[in-house]
C-alpha cells in the first residue's frame, strides 16, 4: 500500500487492501441499533453481535456475516457517505466528509491498539448478543444518537 493514499485518491478509487484497511477497528458499528420508525432517531444499545470478539473487536466470521446476519452490512464508499448513524470517528465517514484520519488511527500512528487506549472503541464498554435475550435489547439502550 502507498503511505498516506487516503489522502491522494477517493474511496471509490481505493483497492480492496486499502479500503479494509481504513478500518480502525473500533467496532462500534457492530452495536446492535434501533430505529424510531416515525422519528428516524437512532437509538443505540450497548450490546454487539454475537459475532463480535469483543475484546479484539473483530468479527469472528467475517467473510460470512453477511448470510450470518442479514442485517450487517457491507460498507461501500456511498454507503460511508450516507449512513448517519456510522460514529463520527469511522475513517469511512470521515474520509467521505472530505476529513483526515485521527492522530489515534493505526494508518497514521502505526498502532493497531491505539484505537483501545483513545477510548473510541467498543472493548469493555459492550455485552454480547449472546448474552442477551432478544426481548431485552430495549432495556440496553444508552442514548439517543451517539454511541461514545
Amino acid at each position: 500500500m502507498t503511505a498516506h493514499f487516503w489522502k491522494t485518491r477517493k474511496l471509490n478509487e481505493l483497492t480492496t487492501e486499502e479500503w479494509e484497511s481504513l478500518c480502525d477497528g473500533c467496532a462500534q458499528c457492530c452495536i446492535i441499533k434501533f430505529q424510531d420508525e416515525d422519528t428516524g432517531r437512532i437509538y443505540h444499545t450497548n450490546v454487539v453481535c454475537e459475532w463480535l470478539d469483543i475484546y479484539h473487536c473483530k468479527c469472528r466470521r467475517y467473510s460470512e456475516r453477511g448470510r450470518l446476519v442479514p442485517s450487517c452490512l457491507t460498507l461501500t464508499p456511498e454507503l460511508a457517505a450516507e449512513l448517519s448513524w456510522m460514529p463520527e470517528t469511522c475513517a469511512y465517514r470521515l474520509l467521505a466528509e472530505g476529513k483526515d484520519l485521527p492522530l489515534w488511527h493505526h494508518l497514521v500512528c502505526g498502532d493497531r491498539d491505539a484505537v483501545h487506549r483513545a477510548g473510541i472503541s467498543v472493548r469493555g464498554k459492550v455485552v454480547s448478543a449472546i448474552d442477551v435475550d432478544e426481548e431485552e435489547l430495549p432495556d440496553y439502550v444508552i442514548d439517543g444518537d451517539d454511541p461514545s
